[in-house]
């Protein structure tokens, strides 16, 4: 059915009016209703940072209790009873023990008190219960710094937080309320109040090595990135993520995308499906001992590179191929493994940054620790069998080991084998199924087949994961390496060389290690349809372009919150503090510096409010002098009487006053009215409506003559 022009514009000018008709409903409630309906927007915006890590009813509870008291609020119905409150709490709270097993911990903790604060809207009757909900709303704040301490968090909170001051400055009117926008004002300039001694506080505060207090073990959950495992998929599922794993600042020129290989985890175990780390050996914590056990690196070939590492739950660290010694981190122990795995004493549950020193060079086979390579020949039994009788075949056809590396490269290269993020699933031979039958696969397929046949053909070979690449911001020059890069690639010894790197991922998709992985993977269906047509639109790709300047500079921006206040530990404070010139300093030093700068920022800020306050204005100082001096005179002002209701009664014909007296008080009380309540001199808080000179002083005049 088609509508016709008139039906159209009937129906906007119905919307239309709809709207207004709702905006000149919400402008006309009542102030208890106007200020409820502020609160629950506090409390909405307050929670939503936190749905995000809140099973699936917990959100839907707090969702539709805070739509019922807005539906309580807007139709003025009574809150409902205490006996249906406390069993729906009391349920709440056994799902809160059923989903985490234990009422205690970060994440149960923060489950609890986001559902204690919606129900205590529903339980709010007295002005008690309105500021216990306040509170409990500055309280639930903080605790989003437990799972985001980005930029785009903190603004969020700040917006967050003004809402929260704007709602209580809202409650503590008690006559005329201001306008929204002037309540909005006021809230702003409080925090802006609080800025100096904000600052001062994160300067001078004396920092110390790790946390103040110890958070729960469940503190860290949750971090997505590379484990200490690898199966089919697993590495597939982080290439969906968008998420940044670590950043990368070259001290050196920056090497090719073909040598970009950042080492993370060596897998050497293998259960015929499972890759996992194997028995290391490792080298001493010290970095001169680590250095004195490698081999001594090119100035040529060297590249250093300081990194800030994300959090991500586990204690191995990053570097490209080949990390010379482990980096020093403050407070924490760091250790390097003979096969140059980089690993910290504890895990990662901070942002961390460190400088590291990598050999781009093949190393140099310097050790020859038999129990390592048997460890890298060992198999599974009675798994993959065509995959070993495949080996074997290659093995009696290739004259060397390096000529069966190749031979197994040129297999991948010349077959129909396809890289992709959705490869069919594999069985319990899942080796056998992935050469033979599917040959579709990521990079985790390619790098466990390769090292089974090199395995199988008596060659010892390893699993190493880690990320591939990463994109260079040009706003900072930094590099951003995410989850998305995550790669799998392997090691084969070859005795003249020692271990040696070898990508089978690239002989099927060689630009892998040249350009982004999007650029690699195939288009989704939506991306086939509509991809070319938007390639050819001008307006599509103005703002594609558009989208990635801005995404740019947010991440340098996000990149320098990180560095300058995230990173701010106590070496960054020690050299602030010698770059202000006040050499070394001790905790005890700090603190009092802190509490004198403190003190002055306080003031600077308090001082000039207290003096506005205590500051009376000039026309109010004259007219308490009069009515002073009539006081005296047995005649005092009355609370309830304006200055024509007292003039009246200083002039009546039964006053004490002599007629002199009553003439200049009559003329000092005509002068004060029109410089007070005149149109020209009305607005004594405006600075352009001061009386002139020449009526204070007359005012003066006829005050010195009512003595």
């Amino acid at each position: 059915m088609t509508t016709t022009p008139v039906q159209h514009l009937k129906a906007e000018l119905e919307s239309t009016q709809i709207f207004r008709n709702t905006s000149a409903y919400l402008h006309n409630l009542p102030r208890d209703k106007s200020d409820t309906l502020l609160l629950l927007c506090a409390c909405a915006m307050l929670q939503l940072p936190h749905f995000v890590h809140l099973s699936w009813w917990t959100s839907a509870i707090c969702s539709g209790l805070l739509l019922w008291r807005a539906a309580i609020t807007m139709r003025g119905q009574r809150l409902p009873p205490m006996w249906l409150l406390l069993p729906l709490a009391m349920l709440c709270m056994g799902g809160i023990y059923l989903d985490f097993h234990t009422l205690l911990g970060r994440d149960a903790g923060v489950a609890m008190l986001v559902l204690l604060l919606t129900f205590k809207l529903l339980e709010m009757r007295a002005r008690r219960d309105l500021f216990v909900v306040l509170l409990l709303s500055f309280f639930l704040l903080l605790t989003t710094f437990f799972y985001s301490q980005s930029l785009s968090s903190l603004l969020w909170m700040i917006v967050t937080l003004l809402l929260i001051l704007t709602t209580q400055l809202s409650f503590q009117y008690i006559g005329v309320q201001p306008p929204l926008k002037q309540r909005l004002r006021l809230g702003s300039m409080m925090l802006a109040m609080a800025l100096p001694l904000t600052l001062t506080l994160f300067l001078l505060f004396p920092r110390i090595q790790g946390p103040l207090w110890g958070l729960p073990g469940d503190a860290h959950g949750g971090r997505s990135g590379l484990s200490d495992s690898m199966s089919p998929g697993n590495i597939a599922q982080l290439a969906l993520s968008d998420d940044i794993a670590f950043r990368v600042k070259f001290l050196d020129p920056q090497p090719p995308p073909s040598k970009l290989y950042w080492r993370g985890v060596v897998l050497t175990h293998f259960d015929g499906r499972t890759w996992t780390p194997g028995l290391t050996r490792r080298v001493a914590v010290d970095s001169d001992s680590a250095a004195a056990a490698i081999a001594p690196r090119s100035a040529a070939t060297s590249v250093r590179q300081q990194i800030t590492m994300e959090p991500n739950g586990q204690r191995w660290l990053f570097a490209l191929e080949t990390p010379q010694m482990p980096p020093r981190l403050d407070g924490i122990s760091t250790s390097m493994t003979v096969d140059h795995q980089l690993r910290a004493a504890r895990m990662i549950g901070d942002r961390i940054r460190y400088d590291v020193v990598s050999n781009l060079a093949p190393p140099v086979a310097d050790h020859n620790d038999r129990a390592e390579l048997q460890q890298a020949l060992a198999l599974p039994p009675n798994v993959n069998p065509r995959s070993r009788e495949f080996a074997a075949d290659l093995r009696a056809k290739a004259p060397s080991e390096r000529a069966l590396v190749a031979a197994v490269l040129h297999f991948f290269r010349s077959e129909n084998f396809s890289y992709t993020l959705e490869p069919p699933l594999l069985g319990r031979d899942s080796v056998d199924d992935f050469l033979f039958s599917s040959r579709a696969g990521f990079c985790e397929h390619y790098a466990s087949s390769f090292v089974f046949l090199m395995r199988a053909a008596g060659i010892p070979a390893r699993v190493v994961t880690g990320y591939q690449g990463g994109e260079t911001n040009p706003v900072d020059k930094m590099m951003t390496v995410r989850q998305s890069d995550a790669h799998a690639w392997a090691e084969v010894w070859l005795p003249s060389q020692g271990w040696v790197r070898v990508d089978p991922t690239a002989a099927v998709a060689p630009n892998r290690v040249e350009t982004q992985l999007s650029n690699v993977l195939p288009r989704s269906f939506f991306g086939r349809l509509l991809g070319p047509a938007l390639g050819k639109s001008n307006w599509w790709s103005a703002l594609s372009e558009a989208a990635l300047i801005a995404r740019a500079n947010w991440e340098a921006l996000g990149n320098s919150w990180n560095q300058w206040v995230l990173n701010y530990t106590p070496a960054r404070q020690q050299s602030f503090m010698r770059w202000l010139g006040l050499g070394e300093f001790d905790w005890r030093s700090l603190t009092l510096l802190m509490f004198a700068i403190g003190a002055v920022a306080t003031g600077s800020v308090t001082l000039p409010l207290l003096l506005a306050r205590n500051r009376r204005d000039r026309l109010d100082t004259l007219y308490s002098a009069l009515c002073t001096q009539m006081a005296r005179r047995g005649i005092p002002r009355q609370q309830y009487e304006g200055p024509r209701t007292y003039e009246s009664r200083l002039c009546a014909a039964d006053s004490p006053l002599s007629p002199a007296t009553k003439n200049g008080v009559s003329r000092f009380i005509s002068l004060y009215e029109t410089l007070r309540y005149g149109a020209d001199y009305g607005d004594a808080h405006d600075k352009k409506n001061i009386p002139p000179a020449s009526l204070m002083a007359q005012l003066k005049l006829l005050l010195s003559q009512c003595r």
